[in-house]
């Protein structure tokens, strides 16, 4: 699971590019930049399944096929951010 955002499910693959940074300079190992920036969540109101809609829009932005994105999108409830209690 560590190869993917654990808020949205980009693969991360170990990129540092695509990782999001902590309140003090450092790469996150579990969020993109994207969903995670200096320590905080860009959308930190969102539902799960507002994340869900957000990423079915935006693979179909970027020509994924409709049923793919909707296939990719049902894993999100099972990452960190969204199966562990909020506080």
């Amino acid at each position: 699971m560590k190869n993917q955002c654990q808020s949205c499910g980009m693969p991360m693959k170990g990129d540092a590019a695509i990782a999001g940074t902590e309140s003090n300079g450092r790469k996150s190992a579990l969020y993109c930049h994207y969903c995670y920036q200096d320590g905080v969540f860009t959308q930190p109101d969102f539902s799960v399944e507002q994340m869900q809609q957000f990423c079915i829009s935006k693979m179909k932005e970027q020509g994924f096929p409709a049923l793919l994105a909707w296939l990719s999108a049902r894993q999100i409830p099972k990452l960190k951010r969204w199966s562990s209690p909020r506080s």
